[in-house]
Parts: C-alpha cells; structure tokens; sequence
C-alpha cells in the first residue's frame, strides 16, 4: 500500500503536539485523524482533513500522557490507506518544590505537590554547590512528594533537580538550600601583646561563614566584627587598648542559618609604667614614688616598698588605674628604699623598678666618749643608726684634729696618741645615701699621768702622819687624796692640793692604826691611776692589867684595859720565880683577857703585857696572882639499871682529902642525899628514884686553903612507857587520833614517829606535852596505813616504844560516770582515782527496773572503769563505787544509766472496722519502759497519729481512720533517752459496711 511517513514534532511540549504526513502518491480525497488514549484505545479525537492538508496540531492533550494516532487517507474509488503512530507528551514539571533543612545540619527533606497529567516516576539528583560533586541520585515512584537526604555536611549549600519522568520525556525541576551549620568549639581568647588578642577554636567545618565580634568590655562598644570562610581556626586581633578587658562572640552561617557560638573574654596584657621614680617627701621620714601613666587601661596599681640592698618588700599599697603617685610615711631614718609599680589588669601584670632612694637619716644614740682609764687614747662609741656609715670629727679646742669616715655596723673608734689630761669633743653624723644627720656632740678628758714616789710617815707621833710626793711632769690641774683606814678601809677624809703641792700633814688620827694614803693626779672629771702609800700611828701602853684566880685546876685568866687608839696583838708574858720556864703568848687586837692554863696549882704568876701596832710596840706595868687546888674531874650522872636507879663516877687528879657526893633535884636545888666517899672510890649507885626524873650531883674538893667543887653533873632516870596505846582513823579528816595512858613517874613529854607502811621515806615525828593523853596525826594520806610508835622521854633519854598500827579513811571516787555507748546489753562505768591508797573497789549495780543489786564486782585498787555486760535491755541502772581500806569504806554519788530498748518484734496489722486499725506486738526480754504507736498516711507520708503507751502495752487500736485507706504503723520501746523501732507495716482499713454490703 501506500506509505503516508506519518511523523509527530513538538514533543517539548506538555498538551500538544503536531502530526505531519505525507501525502500519497495520487493525491487523496480527505484525511481522518483518530486519536485515541493508548492502552485503553479510548477514542479521544477524530479529526477530518481536507486533501492538501498534510499536518494537523494536537491540542489540549494532558501532559505526560501516551497516544495512538491513525490517520486514515481516502484514495480515489473509494479506497483508503491507513498508519498508525504513537506520540507522548511531555510530563509537566512538579509544582512547590521545596527543600529545608528543619533546623538540622545533616539532613535536608525535600517536598513537592504533583505536575498535572501523567508521569512514570520522580528522579532526584542532589549536589553539593561548592564542589560541584553529585552526592546522591535517587528514582522514586510516580506518587511520592517527599525525601529525606541525611548525612550530609553541615552548614553547605545544595542543589536539588527533580525530574518528572514520562516515558523517554522529562520535565525538571531544581532548587537550593542550605544545611544548619554547627558552630565551631573550643574558643579561646588570649593575649598576643599588649595591643593583641589571638582567638583560636575547633570544628570550624560545620558552616560557610564564622562571624566574629570583638568588644570592649569598659566602653561596651565593638571593636571589630570579621567574618571568614568556612575552615578558619585562628584569627589575631590587632591594635587594641592595653589592659583591656575585651569579649568575643562568635556565630556560625550557613545560607540562611544562623548559629550563636561560644564566647570568651581576655584581657590585653598591661603596658608598664614609665619612668619610676622614689624621693623624698615633704614629711619626715616619707618617700613619694612617681610613674609615667602608661597607654592604655588597668584594674590597678600594686605599690611595692623594697627595703635594703636585698630589696625585701616592706609595704604593698593598692592604688586606682588613674593614679601616677603614692607616698609612704613613717618609714625607717636612714634607710635605702626601692619601689615596684605592678600595673594590674586582669590576671596580667606588668611592672617597673625604680632607682634607690634613701629616707633622712638620725644622729646615732647613745654616744659616748670614754677615756677607760688611758692618758692618750679615747674610746668614742654610740648605738647602731640605720644608715650606709658615720662621719666622725674630733676636735681639740674647736679645732677639728682627726677626721674618719665609717661604714655601717661599726659602732666604736678608739683614738690613739692623745695628750695626757686634755679635753676633746667628738662628733658623730649618720650617713645615708646623699644625706648626712647632724651631728651627736659630746666631750671629754683623756686621763692625767699619776704622781711618783709618794711617802707617808708617823715621825714618832701617835695622832698625826705626814704624806709627801713629786709632782708630775704635765697634764694635771690638781692632786686629789684619800686617807682610809687600812683595815676597815673607812674613809677618814680626803685632800685636795693644788697642783704645785709636794706634801701635806694629817692631824688628829687614832693611835696604833694603820693608815693608807692614795693620792691621784686630776684632769677634768678624772683622776690618774692612783699612788698609794701605808704606815701606823704609835701606840700607846695598856692599862688596868689584873691577873686572877679562874676556879679552874692550874688556870689564871688575865684582864687589861685597851687605851686609846688601835693595835695590831697584845704579846702576853707569863712568869714564876719558882720556875725557870715562863709562858709567852699573842692574842688579837679585840681581846682583853686571856686564861693560861696547865699552870702548877697553888702557885704564884706575874704578867707583862705588850702592845703591837705594825713596827711598834709598848709595854704595860706587872701583875700577879696565885693558881687554885685541883678539884675531881670528869663527873658523870647516867641511868642505873633500873628506872628508879643513877650512877655516879668521876676521876681523880691527885691530892685533896675525902669527896663529898651532894644529890639534889634539878628544879628545886634542895640536897636530899649527901653522901661521903673516900679517896680512890670513883663511882657511886643511888637508888630509891623517882622515873624520869631529873638530879644534880656536885662532888666538893680541899686543898690548903681553898675549897673547890666539882663540875655540877646533871642527870636523867629513865621513864617509863606509856600504857593502852591506840590509833584510830578520824572520819573524813585524813588523820588518825592517837591515844593512851600516863604511866607512873615523870617525863618531860612525849615523842611520837609516824610512818607510812611500804615506804622508804623518814618517819614524821610529832611531839606532845608531859600531860597529853592523846594527840591527832594530820594531813595523812587517805586510806593508808601508818606505823606510830611512842617513847616517853625525859632529858636525852626515852622509855622503851610502844607501837600500833592504824589506817586513814580511804577517799571517795569522783566524776562517777555511767554510759550507754549504743548498747541494749552493756553499760560502761567509770570514775576518777582518788588521793591515798585503798585495798580495793566495791563496785554495785543496782537494777532501778527491779529495785534490786544486780552485780557486785571488786575491783583493784588501780582499776578506773568497767564494763557490765548480760544487762537487761531497755531497763534503768544505777552505780556506786566504794573504795575500801581495811574497816573503812568511802562512797562515790549514785548515777543513773539506761539501756537501750530491743524493738518491739512480730508486728502484725488487723482491721477491724472501717475507721480502725489493731495493731499488736510482742518484746524481747523484760520490754521497755514503754511504746509510741507512730502511724502515717502510706501513700503521701503524712503523719496521722501518735500513741505513747505504758510499758506493759502488747497491743492498741487506732481509731477515726479513713475507710479503705492504706496505713504505715511503726512501734518504738523507749527506755529513757533511747529508742528501737520496729520496721513500718501497712494496712487497709476496711471499706465502709455499706460499700461491702
């Protein structure tokens, strides 16, 4: 058949498209166009064209949709030629394209509404603007209107094409759109310098732009904004204040998003300030310090005062950022100062040191000028002034002769080569830095050289000495004396000559006395090294010599008078006629008798005595007298064997006829035994005495004629013991009273010894008169136990001791504590250690519960606590602690203690009615001394009531409860302070009857 080309264009477009044919060979009569839908061969349009007509458009077709076309041409005769097509057209592009990232920075959610006609299905291609790079291509059915695409970049652009697609057609649609950026992590701001501040931070990936703005935290106004591209991490902000406090914020951008990062805030490090200056202020003793305000700002200035050389820092004074000067007062004289300004801002610091300034210095104290005893040569000294060193000056009649110049720490110079006797005047001046104090001024005399060849002599005078001398050569205006007696070293008077003087006398002295004469040159205040010379008065003869009878076997006591004046001894001699050998004795100056003694008895003496005074002498006229008889010697009076006895001997010393024994009593001198004894008897017993009493024997002598006696001997019976002896302990005195009985005869009193048992110290001795029964031994040690023993004595003599043993009261513990440490079972006891001794405690626990001893425990006499245990739990106890010694007791106070309760055990719950609740329990042991029912709402916690019951309580109701509501009960036992509790248990009540019914 015939071919028609059939052909269709315009496939661009969505709702119509152009049919072309070819028009057969021999012409055609007409053409018909069917369109129709393909697949469902609808019918859609039919179209009739004339012969020449060779195109035809397709118009209001639906987008995205197939067609079938036949064209159908009509030949001659009737005949027809048919070709059939497809065409499709173009789907229409998706409409309210959108793409938004909903705030996240790796996801974005792609939405549209539906092109109208048909379409086969979505293509998405998304890509990322910067890189140009395709990061995902997804097909997608004909319905769909969204998708996600996540994992994505944070803060980047994106290009979204959407394509409709409809069979070998498409139609696209694009958009952009940015991800949310993350802002960058970890900022910091620090200083570069004083005028830069460097800011670095982390994760810079996650956003296109980082805006950053820096601000000025004084004057709150920005300093510099800066934005910068994605991957940025540092950035250094250049010519900003010093010492400034600056803050910076940073945000992060992506398109339209907008993300608000961390802030930091730092300081610009301080500039320091210029030219430091210390000097001196206008008040004394004051430096002011002064600096050159640097650029810039600051918190403060830090003012540091440094002291010394070694610049130790003394003074930190604070000062505002607008100050440039700052002064210190009541500073050190004399001392070297510096200064550092610290300027401060923020935790920086920068700082400047000033030269060193000296504060005035002081004169020195304490300044002396001494010549120490030397004719050429001064010591100057003063006391440490605070200073670099001193200026010195001596002068010599306004007359500067010696300059020296010292450093610091010395406080003395001596001056050499002086003149003798001379005055001067120091100068002394403290030296610091520029300055110079004034002047300490003081003078004074170097010492004068000593006189030589001084005398002093009595030309044969008893009352007067003449002194002479050479003068010196130079250096003294005077002579200065002193007269002393050498012995006593008084001073009898002084002398003072002019200096042209070479002697002087000295009238009215003492007879017999050295004297000693120092003489000194003089010079101002001073004397020289003094010269001294010695020598003695005359003497003058004694007076008044006697020589007499002493009573004594072969003795003669010598007596004279002293005269006038002083002497060295008396020199005594004793002669007889009827002997060849005489007797030569010295006694000292104060003696004016003096007794010879193995003289032949009945014999007569004569005496010379002689005065000594140094060198010189002079004698008294001659004495005599006659020797005694010899009387018996060595007379004793002891105890005889018995108490009523004595015993009496002597010795003989040859010659004399019988001896006459006289016994008296001592207190009365009445005789009551006279006695003869012939020659060579030398002991005699007397007896029928009273004890303890005391006699007087005396044995008389005669030869020629004189009658002698013997030396009187005193004697002592011995007494007897005292009877009955007891000691007993006085209640709470810490003594013992001490009794017995008079035995017979007489005493002179008693003699008591004390002594603690086990000791090694002495015995305390007591005394107590003839007549005492009984006496109280105080201040003993409590509860220990004492020897005493008692002797009756008369004259040196004792009786035989009587002893007994007795023993104090022992102390009573104090601070008695009892003491719960948390337990139901113990009690620890304790107490503190009395004074004395004690044998042992009695410790007693008493049950207050029972009202009965529990415990009885005996304790040694060290122990200071113990623990009772296997106690009652929840019941009251009291103790006491007794200290015993022997037969006596001391008691401490009663204490009282609990212990702890044990919890109530087998809690149960009942509800008996609607508005009541039974609760029951059982105890461990005794109980306790009684329970608190505690009861609570078990939903909220709200206490609803609380019961205290009696001891012997097992069980409770608790009423005006809420119906069908769930309760806590607790049981508490209480023993005083302390309590146990049971675990809380819940319960309903019941519901009420009529809910139930």
């Amino acid at each position: 058949g015939t071919v028609l080309n059939v052909s269709v264009s315009g496939h661009d477009r969505s709702d119509s498209f152009l049919l072309s044919w070819d028009e057969p060979e021999g012409g055609a009569k007409g053409y018909l166009l069917a369109l129709s839908s393909l697949g469902s061969g609808t019918l859609l349009q039919n179209v009739s064209a004339g012969p020449n007509t060779t195109s035809f458009w397709f118009r209001g077709l639906t987008p995205g949709t197939r067609y079938e076309i036949q064209v159908t041409a009509t030949l001659a005769c009737m005949d027809t030629t048919s070709q059939t097509i497809t065409a499709q057209t173009r789907p229409s592009p998706v409409h309210n394209l959108s793409l938004s990232s909903g705030g996240s920075r790796v996801s974005l959610r792609a939405a549209w509404a539906h092109g109208h006609g048909g379409r086969d299905g979505y293509s998405l291609a998304l890509w990322h603007s910067h890189s140009h790079t395709l990061v995902r291509n997804v097909s997608l059915l004909p319905s769909t209107t969204t998708f996600l695409f996540d994992g994505l970049l944070a803060g980047s652009e994106y290009a979204l094409k959407v394509t409709t697609l409809s069979g070998s057609s498409q139609a696209s649609t694009s958009i952009h759109q940015w991800t949310a950026p993350s802002s960058p992590t970890q900022l910091r701001l620090s200083p570069g310098s004083s005028t830069s501040l460097v800011a670095s931070w982390a994760d810079a990936t996650g956003a296109a732009w980082i805006h950053l703005e820096l601000r000025n935290l004084l004057t709150q106004k920005v300093s510099t904004t800066l934005s910068a591209r994605r991957g940025l991490t540092s950035y250094t902000f250049q010519h900003l204040h010093p010492g400034t406090q600056y803050w910076l914020g940073l945000s992060a951008t992506a398109g339209p998003h907008t993300v608000v990062g961390p802030n930091a805030t730092a300081w610009t490090y301080p500039l320091s300030p210029g030219n430091v200056t210390l000097s001196s202020a206008e008040e004394q003793n004051s430096l002011q310090a002064r600096w050159s305000v640097p650029g810039g700002q600051r918190d403060f200035y830090l003012v540091t005062l440094q002291e010394g050389e070694d610049g130790i820092p003394t003074r930190n004074i604070s000062v505002g950022g607008d100050n440039d000067h700052v002064t210190f007062h009541g500073l050190s004289p004399g001392q070297q100062y510096s200064v550092q300004v610290v300027v401060v801002a923020g935790p920086y610091r920068a700082s400047a040191h000033s030269t060193a300034a000296w504060t005035e210095p002081r004169a020195p104290s304490g300044v002396s000028l001494s010549s120490q005893g030397s004719p050429h040569s001064l010591l100057a000294s003063w006391e440490e002034a605070t200073g670099e060193g001193y200026l010195l000056v001596l002068s010599l009649a306004e007359h500067p002769v010696k300059n020296n110049t010292l450093l610091r720490g010395v406080t003395s110079f001596t001056y050499e080569a002086l003149h003798p006797g001379t005055l001067y005047t120091f100068e002394v001046s403290t030296v610091a830095g520029p300055y110079t104090s004034s002047p300490r001024c003081i003078s004074n005399w170097t010492y004068p050289l000593p006189l030589e060849q001084l005398t002093l002599s009595n030309g044969g005078h008893s009352t007067s000495l003449q002194a002479s001398w050479r003068a010196v050569s130079s250096g003294s205006t005077g002579y200065t004396g002193t007269l002393r007696e050498t012995k006593s070293q008084e001073q009898i008077r002084n002398v003072t000559v002019g200096s042209d003087w070479t002697n002087v006398t000295l009238e009215n002295l003492v007879p017999g006395r050295q004297y000693t004469l120092e003489m000194a040159s003089m010079a101002g205040p001073y004397r020289s090294p003094v010269r001294s010379a010695t020598d003695w008065t005359y003497p003058l003869a004694p007076a008044g010599v006697t020589l007499t009878n002493t009573r004594r076997p072969m003795g003669l006591s010598a007596f004279w008078d002293k005269a006038a004046g002083d002497v060295d001894q008396f020199h005594l001699q004793l002669y007889s006629k009827s002997h060849a050998a005489q007797r030569n004795t010295s006694v000292g100056p104060n003696t004016h008798n003096f007794t010879f003694l193995g003289l032949s008895p009945g014999t007569q003496y004569f005496l010379k005595v002689t005065v000594l005074a140094g060198p010189y002498r002079s004698s008294s006229h001659f004495a005599t007298e006659w020797t005694y008889p010899l009387s018996l010697a060595n007379v004793s009076l002891q105890p005889g064997r018995k108490p009523q006895e004595l015993h009496v001997s002597w010795v003989e010393s040859g010659g004399g006829r019988d001896h006459l024994v006289q016994l008296s009593v001592a207190e009365s001198l009445s005789i009551i035994r006279n006695v003869s004894v012939p020659r060579g008897v030398s002991q005699l017993d007397l007896d029928g005495l009273v004890p303890g009493s005391r006699y007087r024997v005396e044995i008389i002598s005669q030869a020629g004629p004189h009658r002698i006696s013997s030396q009187t001997a005193i004697g002592y019976t011995v007494p007897l013991p005292p009877r009955s002896l007891s000691a007993r302990p006085v209640s709470m005195a810490r003594a013992l009273a001490v009794h017995w009985e008079t035995a017979p005869g007489q005493r002179d009193g008693y003699l008591l010894s004390v002594l603690e048992e086990g000791s090694s110290a002495l015995p305390r001795n007591l005394e107590a008169g003839k007549d005492s029964t009984n006496v109280t031994v105080p201040q003993l040690e409590p509860g220990t136990c004492y020897l005493v023993r008692i002797w009756a004595v008369a004259g040196p003599y004792r009786s035989l001791p009587e002893n007994i043993t007795g023993c104090t009261v022992p102390a009573a513990p104090t601070n008695l504590s009892l003491t719960n440490l948390g337990s139901s079972s113990e009690l620890y006891t304790s107490w503190n250690k009395p004074p004395g001794r004690r044998d042992h405690y009695h410790v007693t626990l008493y049950s207050l519960s029972t009202q009965s001893r529990i415990q009885v425990q005996t304790l040694s006499p060290d122990a200071l606590n113990i623990t009772w245990t296997h106690l009652e739990a929840g019941s009251k106890f009291a103790v006491q602690v007794t200290a015993v010694k022997g037969s006596s007791e001391a008691s401490s106070i009663n204490v009282t203690q609990w212990t702890y309760p044990l919890a109530p055990v087998n809690l149960t719950l009942g509800s008996p009615s609607a508005s009541a609740l039974v609760v029951s329990w059982a105890v461990l042991g005794q109980g306790a001394e009684g329970f608190v029912v505690d009861v609570g709402d078990a939903a909220s916690g709200t206490p609803v009531g609380h019961t205290v019951l009696a001891g012997d309580a097992r069980s409770h109701i608790l009423r005006s409860l809420s119906p069908g509501t769930r309760y806590s009960v607790a049981v508490r036992a209480t023993a005083g302070p302390f309590h146990a509790s049971t675990p809380n248990l819940t319960h309903c009540t019941r519901e009420c009857d009529a809910l139930l019914a």
